[in-house]
């Protein structure tokens, strides 16, 4: 189980409070004092940014891996999520010290923000809002050290109901040679019993790298039977075929984006670890320059709608699940559970990016 941080950003002293939240996963993910302060620096801009130009928003701070090149180690994931006006100039408003307002802000900007954090994408549409991420790891950022890698990407975004210490769904990823396999992980209810459930399958898919995804499940099946179970959805894709393999067993929807069409796929009735899984029906479809895979928990409103947005397969996964879990929800429709969203991309660059 990890911890996650939802802090609302109404008024200037919650930028105090995103501020905690940030060093306290620092210190949940060990992070060295150094990078704990980069961690703070980060968080109290772009809670300062979102008082400033949004008129209020929210902070989600998410512990995640940052992959192979770093061990494995866990980073401080930070998002900022908005429904304001949009950044009307990107290039300016990335240089550094570039600020309109210097009131409760220590005037770095996300130039800064960028430049520090090891990794850094952000999406922003003409009244839709901006998403920013930061990624805080153990060692210092590397100027100038260019975009991700080409290849296939994952990432995630995870909400607790009710801003609970602990969400009951969880996200994964492993790579095993040419497949890249995502998973996203609802446990029964929420609180840390489901917690329990949905970390011990994302823990589990570490090993099994190099299975299908219904033998996975049916591994999962075996190793959950002590928790409460979990509804779960293994999405694997095979990049030497362009092929994405995908199989759900329980109320984990999935969406994917190709050749500028959505289609659904379609997970099937049960629960992972509550009964044997006798038959697994997978599902194969192929996999373009442009696809973008969608994983969500119930979380999320049923009848979400896709977002039309041709940028999104280029910006970092976490961006794009924020976008979807941003535009998913209003104050009208607030959310009825934990929610998990978990998105798969070919590998695109955005202009704003910068890390792995």
């Amino acid at each position: 189980m990890s911890r996650v941080w939802d802090v609302p950003v109404d008024d200037s002293t919650r930028v105090r409070d995103v501020r905690v939240a940030a060093e306290e996963a620092s210190a949940c993910a060990a992070l060295p004092s150094s990078r704990t302060a980069t961690a703070a620096l980060v968080a109290t801009e772009l809670a300062t940014n979102l008082l400033r130009h949004a008129d209020g928003g929210r902070i989600l701070i998410n512990l995640v891996e940052r992959g192979h090149d770093d061990g494995r180690r866990v980073a401080v994931q930070l998002v900022s999520l908005d429904h304001g006006p949009g950044i009307p100039d990107v290039a300016a408003a990335m240089r550094d010290g570039y600020s309109t307002t210097v009131a409760a802000s220590l005037g770095a900007g996300l130039g800064t923000c960028r430049r520090i954090a090891n990794d850094f994408d952000l999406h922003s549409a003409p009244g839709r809002g901006t998403v920013v991420m930061a990624r805080i790891g153990h060692e210092p950022a590397v100027r100038n050290q260019g975009p991700p890698p080409p290849g296939p990407r994952a990432g995630g975004v995870n909400v607790p109901l009710g801003r609970a210490e602990y969400s009951g769904d969880a996200w994964g990823r492993v790579r095993g040679g040419d497949r890249l396999t995502l998973l996203l992980a609802d446990g029964l209810g929420h609180g840390p019993k489901a917690a329990e459930a949905s970390g011990l399958a994302v823990k589990e898919l570490r090993g099994l790298s190099e299975l299908p995804p219904d033998e996975i499940l049916r591994s999962l099946g075996r190793a959950l039977r002590p928790t409460r179970g979990a509804a779960v959805a293994v999405a694997q894709l095979d990049t030497s075929a362009g092929q994405l393999s995908f199989a759900g067993i329980g109320n984990v929807g999935a969406r994917l984006r190709t050749d500028g069409a959505w289609k659904a796929l379609l997970s099937h009735p049960g629960i992972v670890g509550a009964q044997a899984l006798a038959s697994v029906p997978v599902q194969r479809v192929p996999w373009h320059a442009d696809s973008l895979l969608v994983l969500h928990s119930d979380g999320l409103p049923s009848r979400w709608t896709p977002p039309d947005d041709g940028v999104l397969p280029g910006c970092d996964p976490a961006v794009a699940a924020a976008v979807v879990l941003r535009d998913a929800g209003s104050a009208a429709r607030p959310v009825r559970d934990d929610t998990c969203v978990a998105v798969l991309t070919a590998g695109g660059v955005s202009r704003h990016g910068s890390g792995t």
